[in-house]
């Protein structure tokens, strides 16, 4: 069937009229495409921490109060003051770099020393107190029941020598020992000669001395009383027994300590504990001998730690011949526990220690500063050990590290609140001025 010229006009138009809207759409979209911020070339080989802070818009900060916070310039609603540009700069991990001028490292103070390896000796400087050798304390029971006659020692604190007599004692026991034992001497008793050991072995258990048994045995006559004698030699700490005095087997009549050895007790810290083990050298120096040095060693680690001062007790030994190492005097101590070689380290000094992490401020170049989480070792006199975190040739700052390290985390809180959705001290302020 044919078509009319009328239809076929009509067809035609319509056709144009849908190329002109379509060439329009594509005229509108050409001119809306966006604009590149900058050339590919300039931005191919930056990462994307780099390129977002290239394009970051800067936040405008009050120099007195960090908390007021402006995305335009203006001033502190506080002070007054006009706020200042603060540009992010980027970051490495959770601590961002600090960018410092010349002038304010001078004015700042800032010195940087070298991480390097070396040797660290192991010792600790810590406080002890003089006490009693125990193995070298002898506490003086008598043997029998009995009383106390003619008491030779008259007051605590006294010096005695080994075999000295303290005091006579009169023991009915040891009296009929004594007799026993003459009965056993005698030549026609028909007693075997294993009867007589017996009998001056029983003089012996009752604590009666050799040469009173020997006088016995020569004399062939009892004695009433027989002699108590100084165990070692030492000074009386003791003394319960008076003249006349009723003892028994469980009075302790006298109670000596030799003081020509004994021991300083101090208390380790936990981390030190590794450090130490019988037989190390170690020096005390006492207030009331000023430059007087005694030398020592590590005798004994206890087994438990106080559970209040989570320290460990640690006994040493030192000889005092002199005698002039008192009891319950205190001493400053050190203990040596030898080197660790070829250990990472640096100056105490650069080390930030806030109780959460311990931080070391690294020095870049061109002024740039970074503050770096470290995890030390032994720490011994002035200097850490670096156990991971820095490695060795890194240059770090030892003077003006708190301020730097302070910056960075300013720094970082502007960068948690770009990414919160608000300034922290627009908040603030408004907060404030509801109040008000």
């Amino acid at each position: 069937m044919s078509r009319s010229p009328v239809t076929r006009s009509a067809a035609g138009s319509a056709i144009m009229a849908a190329l002109a809207v379509a060439l329009a759409l594509c005229a509108g979209c050409e001119q809306s495409a966006p604009q590149t911020s900058e050339p590919l070339e300039a931005a191919i080989d930056d990462t994307a921490m780099e390129h977002a802070v290239k394009h970051l818009d800067p936040k405008y900060v009050c120099p007195m109060h960090p908390q007021i916070v402006r995305d335009k310039p203006g001033t502190c609603p506080i002070c007054g003051m006009v706020l200042v540009k603060k540009m992010m700069d980027s970051m490495t991990g959770k601590h961002p770099e600090v960018r410092l001028s010349g002038a304010v490292v001078q004015t700042m103070g800032v010195r940087t020393a070298k991480v390097g390896r070396g040797t660290l000796w192991k010792h600790i400087r810590t406080v002890g107190r003089v006490e009693y050798d125990e193995t070298r304390i002898a506490h003086v029971h008598p043997r029998a029941e009995g009383w106390i006659e003619g008491l030779e020692l008259r007051a605590e604190g006294e010096p005695v020598t080994k075999g000295q007599e303290l005091a006579q004692l009169y023991s009915p026991d040891i009296l009929s020992a004594q007799v026993d034992f003459l009965i056993a001497l005698e030549p026609g008793s028909g007693i075997k000669r294993d009867r007589t050991d017996k009998a001056r072995n029983l003089l012996r258990l009752l604590d009666v001395p050799d040469p009173v048994i020997r006088d016995l045995e020569r004399s062939h006559a009892t004695r009433n009383t027989v002699p108590v004698l100084a165990p070692i030699n030492g000074i009386v700490t003791k003394m319960a027994a008076r003249e006349g005095m009723f003892v028994t087997k469980s009075t302790e009549m006298f109670t000596v300590a030799d003081l020509s050895q004994v021991w300083v007790m101090v208390d380790v810290f936990e981390h030190q504990i590794d450090w130490i083990k019988p037989g190390l050298p170690a020096e005390i120096t006492v207030p009331a001998h000023p430059g007087r040095k005694w030398e020592g060693v590590v005798d004994y680690l206890y087994p438990d730690l106080d559970p209040k001062t989570r320290t460990l007790q640690v006994r040493l030994v030192f000889p005092n011949p002199e005698l002039s190492l008192k009891p319950n005097m205190f001493a400053d101590v050190v203990i040596f526990g030898g080197p660790k070689k070829d250990v990472l380290k640096i100056p105490r000094e650069a080390l930030i220690v806030t109780g959460e992490r311990e931080t070391v401020v690294r020095a870049l170049d061109n002024g740039r500063f970074q503050p770096v989480d470290v995890v030390t070792g032994m720490q011994p006199g002035e200097e850490v050990e670096i156990l991971s975190g820095l490695n060795e040739g890194d240059e770090i700052v030892v003077s003006g590290q708190f301020l730097i390290d302070s910056e960075s985390n300013l720094q970082a809180s502007f960068m948690r609140m770009g990414d919160t959705g608000g300034p922290v001290g627009e908040q603030s302020v408004s907060h404030a001025a509801h109040q008000d």
